[in-house]
C-alpha cells in the first residue's frame, strides 16, 4: 500500500477552499500536515478496535500500553499474549476479544486489501463488518488511513460531530440527515474535510 501524503491532497484542498469558507480557514491554519496512509492492514484495523467509543487521549494511552507489552502490535504478539496481559494494557474484555477474532483472521489471510482495490467504499465495509468487533466506524477508518480513499464521511465519528457543530452550527450538533446535507458541498473530498474538521479539534493528526 502507498504510505505517506495522498496523491490527491492537494488538488482537494484547493478545491475545498474554493467551495466552502470554513474550509478555506481550517486549510489555511494546517498548511504542512496531511492524512498519512500506514501500510499495515491489521495495525489499521486494531488501532481502529482500540479507538472504539474512547477518547483520542484515551486511546492513545492504551495503545501505547499495548506496544510496551507487546514490543510491536501484529497478529503475531497479539495471540501470544494472554487474555489478563492485554486487559492489563486498558483494554476492555469485549476489545480483547475482538482483537484476538481480527488477528486470527489475520493469520487465516482473510485480510487481503490488494483484493479489494476496485471495490466501492460500501463493498469494503460490507465485506469488513463480517469480522467479528469491526462496525460500519471501524471500517469507515479502514477506508481513510490504510486504503486513502478520499470521499469518506464517518457519520459515527464524535470529533467529525463536534467540529461541524463548531464550526457551522454555533456548537449545536445536527440530525443525521443535515450533516449529510452540509457535508454534500465537500465531495468528493469528504475524507479531507472530515481531517481538516478533526484538526480544528486536536493538532495532533490521529493516526489508525
Amino acid at each position: 500500500m502507498k504510505l505517506g501524503r495522498p496523491e490527491y491532497w492537494d488538488q482537494a484542498c484547493l478545491e475545498l477552499a474554493a467551495a466552502d469558507p470554513v474550509m478555506d480557514k481550517l486549510i489555511a491554519m494546517y498548511p504542512s500536515v496531511s492524512l498519512s496512509g500506514r501500510g499495515d492492514a491489521f495495525h489499521t484495523l486494531a488501532r481502529s478496535i482500540v479507538g472504539q467509543q474512547i477518547s483520542v487521549k484515551a486511546a492513545d494511552s492504551v495503545w501505547a500500553r499495548l506496544i510496551a507489552a507487546l514490543g510491536d502490535v501484529t497478529s503475531d504478539t497479539v495471540l501470544v499474549m494472554s487474555t489478563d496481559a492485554l486487559r492489563a494494557c486498558g483494554l476492555s474484555a469485549r476489545k480483547v476479544e475482538y482483537l484476538s477474532d481480527l488477528a486470527r483472521h489475520h493469520q487465516s489471510g482473510r485480510l487481503e486489501p490488494s483484493d479489494w482495490l476496485d471495490w466501492d467504499d460500501e463493498a469494503i465495509i460490507r465485506e469488513l463488518i463480517t469480522i467479528r468487533g469491526i462496525g460500519r466506524w471501524t471500517a469507515e477508518m479502514f477506508l481513510l488511513f490504510y486504503l486513502l480513499r478520499p470521499n469518506v464521511l464517518p457519520l459515527d465519528d464524535i470529533g467529525l460531530i463536534k467540529g461541524i457543530a463548531l464550526h457551522y452550527h454555533g456548537g449545536e450538533r445536527l440530525p443525521r440527515a443535515e450533516l449529510v446535507a452540509l457535508a454534500n458541498c465537500w465531495q468528493p473530498w469528504r475524507s479531507v474535510a472530515t481531517w481538516y474538521l478533526w484538526r480544528s479539534l486536536d493538532p495532533v493528526p490521529v493516526e489508525y
